[in-house]
């Protein structure tokens, strides 16, 4: 072989990230791996049989190698990450071959498909720290949710952390409207709806809006209102899989959707207006968000009825007590400017949300 490239062309020393290195002489094998790698978002360096330079074999992050090189490569140097990959369904003789160049574990296509495309992503994509991910649910309408939301999201990325915000309630009016960023390019949730499988974590965070410095995946305009559970579930996955803090703003129903998301939260925040039929509605959203979410947090936002403090409202719900959501002066008039909230790193509720994320975030190592 002259040189080997990566399946774009490019050659293979100006592959953009590692990829895996693919090792057959199968036309319709390699057909089905080059296929998988582009769904995975990987860009793969090809050859027939070992390379000459050992380099190459030893510093892939995953090979893959078809059965009809398995001969050929029995000599190569032992390590892990390598995968036997064939068609034949039936073939007494692969377990043999596997246990002859030290494979990990023998795949045989189609079958094995949905498991390999997630192997290699998890190559391109690299496997770091996950996204530090927290939900903020109203214990009522109106109780300042969505605004804790996105000022958590904007203190964030003003920090210089990795950033997205994933509006998860469809009645909500859309989190980028709190951004004036309504006429913004990049996608919705609409265009997410039919996810099912793994969504490449690079591609959905290049796809978004990118407003104040962080991604925001909102709503359209349009009529749609609910997000199917396979969907949030790809989604969120993928947006926590490219590190730094998510933030998702949860609706008070918990649907299958909503599950999906509460699932994958590291902590919630519950916003509670301090009002005795406020603390009682948001009693009932605690004991529902329960069910899934362990690490349930309290926020209390006052003016405060008679008799009635954070503390108070924390222990009633029988959950620990994350701090009081401070009054915003101008509030409204920010956002009627497309200021959204947090945007002040010295405001009430910029510093409330400040001091938020280095509680949250002591020891997490998150970038």
């Amino acid at each position: 072989m002259a040189g080997s490239h990566t399946s774009d062309g490019a050659p293979a020393s100006d592959a953009r990230q590692a990829g895996p290195l693919i090792i057959t002489e199968d036309a319709e094998l390699l057909d089905d791996l080059l296929r998988l790698c582009a769904a995975a978002g990987a860009h793969p360096e090809v050859h027939p049989t070992v390379p000459e330079h050992r380099a190459a074999w030893e510093s892939a992050p995953l090979i893959l190698v078809g059965d009809d090189a398995a001969v050929g490569c029995r000599g190569a140097t032992r390590r892990s990450g390598v995968l036997l990959v064939g068609h034949d369904q039936d073939d007494p003789g692969v377990w043999r071959r596997a246990v002859e160049i030290g494979a990990d574990c023998v795949l045989r296509l189609p079958d094995a498909e949905s498991w390999l495309v997630d192997r290699i992503a998890d190559v391109a994509e690299g496997v770091g720290r996950q996204a530090l991910t927290v939900g903020v649910i109203g214990g009522r309408g109106g109780a300042g949710a969505s605004t804790l939301a996105c000022a958590l999201a904007v203190t964030a990325a003003r920090g210089g952390r990795r950033t997205m915000l994933v509006d998860g309630d469809p009645l909500g009016g859309g989190l980028d409207v709190l951004f004036g960023g309504e006429q913004a390019e990049g996608l919705r949730w609409p265009d997410f709806a039919a996810s099912k499988g793994r969504v490449a974590a690079g591609a959905l965070e290049e796809s978004l809006p990118s407003l104040r410095g962080l991604r925001v995946l909102s709503w359209d305009r349009g009529d749609a209102v609910t997000i199917p559970p396979e969907a949030m579930r790809s989604v969120l996955a993928a947006a926590r899989r490219r590190g730094g803090v998510v933030v998702v703003d949860l609706p008070r129903r918990i649907d299958e959707a909503t599950a999906e998301a509460l699932a994958q939260l590291d902590l919630g925040l519950l916003v509670v207006p301090a009002e005795l039929r406020a603390v009682a509605g948001a009693k009932r959203v605690a004991s529902a968000v329960g069910m899934v979410l362990r690490d349930l947090r309290a926020v209390a936002r006052g003016p405060y009825a008679a008799g009635v403090d954070e503390q108070w409202i924390a222990d009633v719900l029988g959950l620990p007590l994350a701090g009081e959501l401070p009054l915003e002066p101008g509030l409204m008039a920010d956002l009627d400017a497309g200021v959204p909230p947090g945007d002040g790193a010295r405001s009430p509720l910029g510093r409330f949300c400040t001091a938020f994320w280095e509680r949250a975030l002591a020891g997490e190592g998150v970038s």
